[in-house]
């Protein structure tokens, strides 16, 4: 199954790309995003695709192996970005993607630990060659108040202190390393019943947040990103969590009128006809600003 690319026009139309500019896709995934941005930039533009997991960044090449422009693909986090482009001796980018979704594939692989759906390793980790920390870890070696703050800052989790606690005391006879094992925990507290989510939802959204330090990356990449751009450059970021969002509106906010102007001073949502199709989009955001 490819990923459904989110706020795929908007994005694109904000970028105000051109033949010839040169374009970061710091978060490469399938390529959907990317295949917009080539449309823009060809025929002499320059697509630089970043993804640390590389079956995304595998995938996303063989897609985009028919558009001939010159690419650059790398295997790397984003928030290396600085580093990146000094590499490939690229000083400034006419424009950055930045997009904080999971995608559909890594959330399908049986043996990545990102569904509660089948039974896998509680693993999570979106760079597995690099990355050491796994969900593993922090479900059988974190203390009951460090997984509860985990729970309830990272996955909104209103029970998080008496899920903390029953892990806490199943771990104690057996190492919980399935996600069976943690969902089956999971609704001992929180019974299925009239939300439109599975109950164990936010608590697997905040062991992937905590796995892959996400807002962490998207404190270090926003200074740098900003800095990466031209003047009149873009950078379009869609963020998934209230916690997302709130890093880079601050962000944007402290850089307005100094190196940076904000082309939406209210975040664009995905349209109704969009969620019909994609309803994991309803939680999407996108901030644009433009380099001074």
């Amino acid at each position: 199954m490819r990923h459904m690319p989110v706020l795929l026009g908007e994005t694109i139309d904000s970028l105000k790309l051109k033949p010839g500019n040169i374009v970061v896709d710091c978060t490469l995934g399938d390529g959907g995003h990317s295949e917009e941005i080539i449309k823009k930039i060809q025929p002499n533009g320059v697509l630089v695709g970043i993804d640390a997991d590389i079956e995304s960044l595998e995938r996303a090449k063989d897609f985009l192996t028919d558009y001939k422009i010159e690419k650059i693909f790398i295997n790397d986090n984003f928030s290396n970005l600085d580093e990146i482009l000094k590499n490939n001796n690229l000083e400034k980018v006419d424009g950055i993607l930045m997009d904080f979704g999971w995608s559909t594939p890594q959330f399908a692989d049986r043996n990545r630990g990102f569904s509660f759906q089948t039974d896998e390793e509680l693993d999570m980790r979106y760079d597995s060659q690099n990355q050491e920390l796994t969900a593993k870890d922090i479900i059988n070696k974190y203390s009951e108040d460090d997984l509860a703050e985990i729970f309830r800052k990272y996955g909104d989790e209103k029970n998080s202190k008496k899920i903390a606690k029953v892990i806490v005391e199943k771990r104690k006879a057996k190492e919980i390393s399935k996600t069976s094992e943690l969902v089956e925990i999971i609704l001992t507290i929180n019974k299925k019943g009239k939300e439109k989510i599975h109950p164990a939802t936010r608590v697997f959204q905040a062991l992937r947040i905590e796995v892959n330090n996400e807002l962490g990356v998207i404190k270090e990449v926003l200074p740098k990103a900003a800095d990466a751009l031209n003047s009149n450059g873009r950078l379009a970021v869609i963020t998934f969590h209230s916690l997302e969002d709130a890093i880079v509106k601050h962000y944007f906010k402290s850089q307005s009128h100094k190196t940076i102007n904000i082309i939406n001073k209210k975040p664009i949502t995905c349209s109704q006809e969009e969620l019909k199709n994609n309803p994991r989009a309803r939680s999407a955001k996108l901030r644009v600003i433009e380099k001074i």
